[in-house]
Formats: structure tokens, sequence, C-alpha cells
């Protein structure tokens, strides 16, 4: 009988291992672009660590910041204006999230906690249009419509907060969003110069507010710039007396 020929494969198969065959190893260290050596490890893993940590310093500081100034329709202070940013439409209706915070302002409205409902959202294309949506809902609520104040370019909640305060004059509000985003509205509106106090909306803990919670890392980021550099709005326009106005016709 021939004689296998003597090969590292022969080798291999006669031992039964199939964890030497080729094409089963693993990939080295070197291949994945990983540090071979102990000390490259720890180091990669130390970067690593401290990326983490910045990503979520600014989000702990806003949280730090406006924790006091943040909790529910009943321990809101009294203030003449609530404002309630956008939060998606669907069929040209709001989107679950957005209907339970409108539902939180038409309480406060209705218990008299606030005059005046600013409602601020996007309307940068004629087919989407937040704020008209926000008014709609709140009056098939029983908010009449002169108590409610439309700003139509809210893009994001720094927008929507230098707006509220240069264009529409407001400097005290309760703001109402969920609590993934009711700490950074409530930073940002306070650098913006407004008194604001933030009403937290609850929601299950389902896939939206997780998906809510993790978005807000990335635009905690961006808030703290915000904050920091005061930049104008994408558009910021003349002042407008919509809040001035409705709160002239709330007065007895």
């Amino acid at each position: 009988m021939r004689r296998a020929r003597d090969t590292p494969e022969t080798r291999a198969a006669s031992q039964g291992g199939a964890k030497h065959r080729p094409g089963l190893r693993l990939p080295r260290l070197s291949a994945l672009g990983l540090p071979r050596s102990r000390r490259g490890r720890r180091l990669a893993v130390q970067g690593l660590m401290a990326l983490c940590v910045l990503a979520l310093l600014p989000a702990t500081w806003m949280r730090m910041g406006s924790d006091a100034r943040v909790g529910t329709t009943a321990d809101a202070p009294a203030r003449e204006v609530a404002m309630v940013f956008g939060a998606g439409l669907r069929n040209g209706r709001p989107t679950p999230y957005l209907a339970h915070r409108l539902d939180a302002a038409a309480e406060l409205y209705r218990t008299g906690k606030v005059k005046v409902v600013l409602v601020t959202g996007d309307n940068s294309r004629a087919e989407y249009d937040e704020p008209d949506a926000m008014r709609t809902y709140l009056t098939e609520r029983g908010v009449p419509d002169d108590r409610i104040v439309s700003d139509y370019a809210g893009f994001d909640s720094w927008d929507s907060c230098v707006r509220a305060r240069k264009i529409f004059g407001v400097d005290r509000a309760v703001l109402v969003s969920q609590g993934f985003h009711i700490h950074r509205a409530t930073t940002l509106c306070r650098s913006a110069g407004i008194d604001a106090y933030g009403v937290a909306v609850d929601e299950p803990r389902d896939a939206t507010w997780y998906y809510g919670g993790t978005r807000e890392l990335a635009a905690s980021g961006k808030a703290a710039l915000d904050a920091l550099f005061r930049p104008d709005p994408r558009f910021l326009g003349p002042r407008e007396a919509g809040v001035t106005e409705a709160l002239a016709s709330a007065t007895p």
C-alpha cells in the first residue's frame, strides 16, 4: 500500500484536531488591528473607557444641573406659558409620544397652572406641519385656540428655546417633554435666558424610549456646545406678538 504523504494537513487530520484545520484558525490580534502586547491592550481598554466617560459627561452635567427643576404636572409651578416641543407626526397626527406631551400641556391649562401654550416644531416643508397638528390636538382637548401660539421654526431644542425668548418674549415657562429629553430642554432654555421648569411625561420602557435615551447621548454633546457658544437658530426672524396677545386675551 502506498503511504500517504507526510504533510501538516495529514498530521492534523490523523490527530483528529478539527481546531487545527486550515481555515478554522482564529485570527491573530494583529490581523484585527488590536495591540499584540499586554501593555498595548491595556492602553486600548483605558482609551475606550475614557471615550465612554467623555460621551457621558454632557448628559450627566445636564441632568445634575436641572434635576431640581424637573417634576410632574402636579409639581409644576404656576407660570403663564407652557412650552411643548415637537416629537413627530404620523399620517398628519401627533405621534403617541407627542400626544402624551400635549395631554400634559392640556392638563396644565385645565388646572390653571398655565394660561398659554406655545407649541414649537418643524414646518420646514409644506406637507409636514407639527405646530398646526399640535394646535388641532390641543383644541380637541379643550384648550381655546386663542390660547395657543405656534412657532413654525422650532427645528431643534436649542432653536425652540432661543426663539421662545428672542422672538416670542418668553422669560418664564413650564416645558413639557419625555423624561429622556426634558433635562436637555430645561438646560438649553435656561441657557437661552428662560426661567424654565420641566415636566417629565411618563412613558413605558419600550423600544422608542430606549432609542430616545440612546439618542440623547449624541444630542447632549451638541447641546453642551449650544449652551456654551449660544449660536443663533437656523431661522430667527422678527419678533412676534403671539404670546403677548394670547396672554392679554387670557386676562379677565
